[in-house]
């Protein structure tokens, strides 16, 4: 009775979020097409065509029960925090049918995810290896790194890595699951077949275990653990097959045994001394002896710099050797030439772009949650001086945004480039395009730049319920800067009825999550008595936090409360203080009242 009363909650939890339109419910009659790809211990994987102009790969659950409700759930609030990078499979929204008969009235979900053309990473390797360059082989291994970097830098570990569930999708390395299915299986005490993957696992596992098999210690799976996958990941690509391959033979418990006392595969012959020491030490034993993530991204690039560098001085002495009539066999035979092979040569300047961009946006949306950007001024200060600190070219970024729109942290990244004017002429109407478009993928700053232009009219035609629409999917999701948005919109009737209670409500949610502008909002509320009993000792506190962390309007009411005593002392010099902290960010009614002030002081 227990288990069906939680699994009703988690059910409950989708059915609202679908409802409320946090995630897009996929109709069964728009996907056409459907075919079984893979299975699992826990479900089924469907290609789908979608309204014919798309593939999705539809998830599907053998049993939605409590253990699988709840993890269904985590995994999509996993998916909200990392959507944005370029190497995660994305997740559209959730559908709502059985697959295999279409008369059938499903209460299980489907996930509606990205669709990786080439699917997983063994079968990539084993249909593609023969044409793979080790400038190929670089690149599928630094993205993989990059993506791994990504979930690390979440707080996200994924546990479950191996070849099976790291997809390709145009040569892309796309990591999917999260380790879903190892969740499941540990919180439901049910095992898959545990030895198909043996050979990723961290061994300290294994060894664990075997110490402690008269007792109920795990071992928990952790950072290092992923560290370790992506070391074996790493082999596999040099070799092109599973470790430890057989044909028709199966994985075992004495394998599992010998990995955990030091057996490892044999790098392969003419593979780079740098990348076997990085795979190597990435599988080291132990733990504390694996590198990081971030340490195995920068190596990797060193080594890709390394080797663009030496074909381009190699490139260069050629020429300058050669004869003219040597000069004119090169240009015969470059039409001979497949473009794969001089692919290679621009990897780490893709690579490095997108991961710039990946910054930038990361960047966006954290200064975004903590309340650091509010005015156009302001926004256009913070992202000039982020690319003067990280010797950002912006022209560069501009130039490389407008030919690469295939992700939508791309498209985000030009609209707001043409939406405060960076590089190009303020363009509201494209930067709205640009927005709708990302927003579209789930891009959750894409989704409060479309408010803030329908709030505002940039772009668009005004429409403050829209706004608010937009506004309430990010704030539902948990953002701090979607609970200030909405908390905004009741505290001042922007596409609803004024409502102070609702307001303080969210500002003190977002508050919480270190939003310093919905700081600043909760102090004037308790200096106005809005929604709450007039407090000005209350209002001084938050204000003086505020305005310690930088926000002008906070430290302009701070400049208030001093020149009015307003529960406390009146302090002229701290008033002047305060307005003159504000006024140097350029705060209107700040420089006012510092002139104000002086001329009657």
């Amino acid at each position: 009775m227990q288990n069906t009363k939680n699994t009703n909650e988690w059910v409950n939890w989708i059915e609202e979020s679908i409802s409320k339109e946090y995630y897009r419910l996929y109709e069964q009659k728009h996907f056409s097409n459907i075919q079984k790809v893979g299975i699992g211990g826990f479900g089924k994987v469907y290609r789908a065509s979608w309204k014919n102009s798309k593939y999705f790969a539809l998830k599907s659950f053998f049993n939605l029960d409590d253990v699988t409700a709840k993890e269904i759930v985590h995994e999509l609030k996993l998916q909200r925090d990392i959507q944005f990078h370029n190497n995660i499979i994305k997740f559209y929204g959730i559908a709502k049918f059985d697959p295999e008969n279409d008369n059938a009235q499903s209460k299980n979900y489907l996930l509606v995810m990205e669709y990786a053309d080439s699917g997983p990473l063994k079968n990539y390797l084993k249909e593609n290896f023969n044409n793979l360059t080790w400038d190929d082989k670089y690149n599928l291994a630094y993205q993989l790194a990059c993506a791994v970097l990504c979930l690390h830098n979440e707080g996200i570990v994924h546990r479950d890595l191996h070849s099976g569930n790291i997809l390709v999708h145009q040569n892309t390395i796309k990591l999917s699951d999260f380790g879903l299915s190892k969740r499941i299986e540990s919180s439901s005490n049910t095992q898959s077949n545990p030895f198909r993957i043996i050979p990723y696992v961290d061994p300290k596992k294994f060894s664990e275990q075997r110490k402690n098999k008269n007792s109920t210690q795990i071992f928990s799976l952790n950072e290092k653990s992923d560290i370790y996958s992506v070391g074996v990941l790493f082999w596999e690509i040099s070799s092109g097959q599973p470790p430890f391959y057989t044909e028709d033979e199966k994985y075992d418990v004495d394998l599992a045994i010998e990995i955990s006392q030091g057996l490892r595969e044999e790098p392969i012959s003419n593979t780079p001394e740098d990348y076997i020491k990085i795979y190597t030490e990435c599988w080291n034993g132990e733990p504390d002896n694996r590198p990081t993530i971030n340490q195995v991204v920068e190596r990797l690039r060193e080594i890709i710099t390394k080797t663009n560098i030496t074909t381009e001085n190699n490139i260069s002495a050629s020429l300058n050797t050669d004869s003219h009539g040597e000069m004119s066999q090169i240009i015969q035979n470059f039409n001979k030439m497949n473009t794969k092979e001089i692919v290679p040569a621009n990897i780490i300047i893709e690579n490095d772009s997108f991961e710039i961009v990946n910054n930038i946006v990361n960047y966006i949306f954290k200064i975004v949650n903590v309340g650091k950007e509010f005015t156009l001024t302001k926004s256009t200060r913070n992202i000039l001086d982020y690319f003067n600190n990280n010797n950002i070219n912006s022209q560069e970024i501009y130039d490389w945004l407008l030919i690469n729109q295939n992700n939508s942290d791309s498209m985000f990244l030009l609209g707001y480039f043409n939406y405060l004017g960076i590089e190009t002429s303020e363009d509201n109407k494209k930067a709205f395009d640009l927005f709708i478009n990302a927003s579209e993928q789930g891009h959750i700053l894409a989704q409060l730049y479309v408010g803030s232009c329908y709030q505002s009219g940039y772009g668009t035609t005004k429409d403050k319920e829209l706004a608010l629409k937009y506004y309430e999917k990010i704030a539902n999701l948990g953002y701090a800067s979607g609970l200030l948005k909405v908390g905004y919109c009741y505290d001042c009737g922007i596409g609803t009825s004024v409502n102070y209670q609702k307001a303080i409500e969210l500002y003190q949610q977002a508050e919480s999550l270190g939003n310093i502008v919905a700081q600043y909002n909760v102090g004037t509320m308790y200096l106005n008595g809005e929604g709450v009993d007039k407090d000005y000792n209350k209002a001084f506190e938050l204000y003086q936090q505020a305005a310690n962390s930088g926000n002008c309007n906070a430290q302009h009411g701070l400049g208030l409360i001093y020149e009015y005593g307003m529960g406390i002392e009146k302090d002229i010099n701290q008033a002047i203080y305060w307005y003159e902290k504000s006024a140097k960010q350029g705060y209107k009614k700040a420089q006012n009242a510092l002139e104000i002030i002086k001329l009657s002081f």
